[in-house]
């Protein structure tokens, strides 16, 4: 009789104890969580300062490179209708992220690349560069092969970096070794919403370039100073500079956000489960407390 009372007491003081450790499990979860969210945030208010400290530059230089060379006429460059050669492939850079925990941003990029490859002749087979350590995986899965890995940029892409980038892409368009050059990365648009894109950098496009309100005048013929050829050899590299500063810069605040979501998601489920856990630990408790209390009752009526 005594070994069957003692076996009572020891399932729910066992339940017990191991709820209790759950719940010091998802606290110290909750704790990290939150600490990564707070982090997040922190970079996404710098990294969102620089992005839209950018794009009126960008936008305003696109705009007017556009403007120019719809206006010179016959003029022509390198960087507009350059020959490539017989061998020249299509050159696509990637841009996702070192690290994980930011929800659906690697995903959507990859999942863009993907649907780009199927629906682009020759863009599979030519040149593939990736930033980030997260695409490789997804790359060697679908035996892709990477031609190069930038691992240099970081959460705080220098615009030095990214300018000799771009200085490689043009020398070498200019040169007939490749025939474009595409990137695939996260546009930032809001806060709350963010959009995996493709961005044509090379052959320069002048009609997709980003158009703003024309204003009153427009449509006047432009008198050039010094010649269209030597604005247009200054004014068009500097655009595929930034603009490809730009795609970096929209791709760490992207990530920022995504992760600062995905953080705050996992400190709101752990706090949940807390709950539940806490609720399940009071019942175990309760139950514990209650079989006790009956065997005491049990064995005082037994004593008559």
């Amino acid at each position: 009789m005594g070994n069957g009372r003692d076996a009572y007491p020891s399932a729910p003081m066992g339940k017990s104890r191991e709820i209790k450790k759950r719940m010091k499990a998802v606290g110290n979860i909750r704790r990290i969580t939150k600490t990564m969210q707070m982090i997040a945030t922190s970079k996404f208010a710098r990294a969102q300062q620089r992005a839209v400290a950018s794009k009126p530059y960008t936008a305003a230089l696109f705009d007017l490179v556009g403007k120019m060379a719809s206006a010179a006429g016959d003029v022509t460059h390198p960087l507009i209708d350059a020959k490539p050669g017989a061998d020249a492939r299509m050159l696509t850079l990637v841009i996702t992220s070192d690290r994980g925990l930011c929800g659906p941003y690697n995903g959507a990029i990859l999942r863009r690349m993907m649907e780009y490859f199927r629906n682009t002749p020759g863009a599979r087979e030519g040149e593939i560069e990736l930033v980030g350590k997260k695409g490789l995986a997804t790359l060697k899965f679908n035996k892709i092969n990477v031609a190069t890995h930038h691992t240099h940029f970081g959460d705080t892409p220098s615009y030095e970096n990214v300018e000799a980038l771009a200085q490689t892409y043009i020398d070498r368009f200019i040169r007939g070794e490749i025939s474009g050059v595409r990137v695939v990365y996260m546009r930032f648009i809001t806060a709350g919403k963010q959009a995996a894109e493709i961005k044509q950098l090379l052959p320069f496009e002048p009609d997709a370039a980003e158009q703003t309100d024309a204003p009153a005048g427009a449509g006047l013929a432009f008198e050039f100073s010094p010649s269209p050829k030597e604005l247009m050899d200054s004014l068009l590299p500097a655009a595929l500079k930034a603009a490809l500063f730009q795609c970096f810069n929209d791709a760490i605040v992207s990530e920022h956000v995504a992760r600062m979501v995905a953080m705050k998601a996992a400190t709101d489920n752990a706090g949940k489960m807390g709950k539940r856990l806490s609720r399940a630990y009071n019942r175990a408790r309760q139950a514990q407390i209650t079989t006790e209390l009956t065997e005491i009752i049990s064995g005082a009526a037994a004593l008559g």
